[in-house]
């Protein structure tokens, strides 16, 4: 996969009605033909290519390069879709501020009414994603857009978006459940956003698992020596290159956060960051203590990136990747045409599709 970095303004104001009108019946034609063609799981495997999403947005006539696109195309799809939920086999819940934290109700409330018995387990997969994004990986962006995509076969992704009030841009964070092996190590499908910031602690990326490790064995321990430690941390004379700061640690809070921990006794990364109350400042203590004492430094790599879409004539970024074209040329197709025949004809033409498609 070939990657690059894209920068999402900061955008005020709302999309005009007259346009969201349109974008709502045009991104729910295009996410029911994407289902009839190739099944709901596909939806979830194109929203969450950031590429794909940014030019679905584009095509559905938003600001190309605003942070409003992740926020109005998603919510342009939930509502375009809204009715069709169970005859699709794919739902769409959250989206912006306090909408997000409505999520989990809103995955319990479909489920209760087809039956899902993944439900629990969604909420938590919706849960932890955010805590990952918002916690884990402190890059500097706070979230405030959440949603989740699931399909009834149990499929689901995820797309949710943090902002930097100070430097005016936002972060977009792509997931893909089929995809993820691991909710604490190399978790997204991608990330889109500008990478520029200087300070970045990665305790998701692959080279954090020492660190990771060494929190759960800190947290074991007694609250009050975990406590002792960080405080010893705290009048040290760190390199310049950390991302953790020190002053920003309340000791008083984190030790109640740790007895909170040794209660429930996480076993791993994911149970540990799953416990209420553990947010970035304590976890940057019990990173900065996990290097310091366990020798277990945590990752500073910034994880931005997505994947371009078939490169340039010239080479740049990379030479055009000719099969990736043609099989954009040929899904487009399929669309158009779907788009032409009859409600009568979709049955045949799914058919006949089977047979063509590997």
């Amino acid at each position: 996969m070939h990657r690059g970095f894209a920068e999402l303004p900061l955008h005020g104001g709302q999309c005009p009605p007259w346009l969201f009108q349109r974008m709502k019946r045009l991104g729910g034609e295009i996410v029911e033909a994407i289902a009839s063609l190739f099944g709901p799981e596909e939806v979830l495997r194109r929203v969450s290519d950031p590429v794909f999403f940014q030019s679905l947005g584009c095509l559905l006539g938003f600001d190309w390069h605003s942070s409003g696109l992740t926020t109005t195309l998603c919510g342009a799809l939930k509502e375009g879709i809204r009715g069709k939920e169970d005859a699709l086999g794919l739902y769409i819940c959250g989206g912006k501020g306090g909408v997000s934290r409505r999520t989990p109700q809103e995955i319990l409330l479909h489920a209760e009414r087809k039956g899902f018995s993944f439900a629990e387990q969604f909420v938590t997969y919706s849960k932890l994603s955010a805590k990952v994004d918002n916690t884990a990986l402190q890059d500097g962006y706070t979230l405030y857009h959440h949603v989740f995509f699931f399909t009834a076969s149990g499929s689901w992704s995820v797309v949710q978006q943090g902002m930097n009030a100070e430097n005016r841009l936002a972060r977009r964070y792509h997931w893909l459940g089929e995809r993820v092996e691991d909710f604490v190590c190399e978790p997204h499908s991608g990330i889109c956003g500008m990478r520029r910031e200087p300070q970045v602690l990665n305790l998701v990326a692959q080279e954090s698992a020492p660190c990771r490790k060494g929190i759960i064995e800190i947290v074991q321990d007694s609250p009050a020596v975990v406590i002792q430690e960080i405080a010893r941390v705290k009048n040290l004379s760190l390199p310049r290159r950390h991302g953790i700061l020190p002053e920003d640690f309340d000791l008083k809070r984190i030790e109640k956060t740790l007895w909170n921990l040794r209660e429930k006794n996480p076993q791993n990364f994911a149970e540990f960051l799953s416990v209420s109350g553990v947010g970035p400042k304590t976890l940057r203590a019990l990173a900065l203590t996990a290097e310091v004492v366990l020798g277990a430094p945590a990752s500073f790599k910034d994880p931005v990136s997505f994947s371009f879409a078939h490169g340039g004539k010239d080479g740049i970024p990379f030479p055009v990747d000719r099969q990736t074209y043609d099989a954009t040329i040929d899904f487009l197709g399929k669309l158009v045409n779907h788009a032409r025949v009859g409600i009568s004809e979709k049955k045949k033409m799914h058919e006949q599709l089977r047979l063509l498609l590997p």
